[in-house]
């Protein structure tokens, strides 16, 4: 098991900047994939980056192409997804997911979640 738990969501203004953290534990946190999905209100659960296993390759939604980045630090088990240049359409439920043990980001299937955290962005 992977215990997630995410931080660092709030209510910004469209062009800010917020910073989510996920802190993992129960494995070995470099063994795995990580991810970030969001859910708006109605709409379904979407993709928004992922990283893989040392860091080094990263996988983008367009839709946050340019304006978010993952990145994530083994020694301290825990994965951040940067973003900046927010709008209003970015307003969700933020999730941190961990893929399969030794997984790839290109065809990240995530197989634990955190509890989420809000992300609100007023125009």
């Amino acid at each position: 098991q992977v215990q997630l738990v995410e931080s660092g969501g709030g209510l910004v203004q469209a062009g800010g900047s917020l910073r989510l953290s996920c802190a993992a534990s129960g494995r070995t946190f470099s063994d795995y994939a990580m991810g970030w999905f969001r859910q708006a209100p109605g709409k379904e659960r979407e993709f928004v980056a992922a990283v893989s296993l040392s860091g080094a390759s990263t996988r983008y939604a367009d839709s946050v192409k340019g304006r978010f980045t993952i990145s994530r630090d083994n020694a301290k088990n825990t994965v951040y997804l940067q973003m900046n240049s927010l709008k209003p359409d970015d307003t969700a439920v933020y999730f941190c997911a961990a893929g399969q043990p030794y997984g790839s980001i290109w065809s990240f299937t995530p197989v634990y979640w955190g509890q989420g955290t809000q992300v609100t962005v007023s125009s």
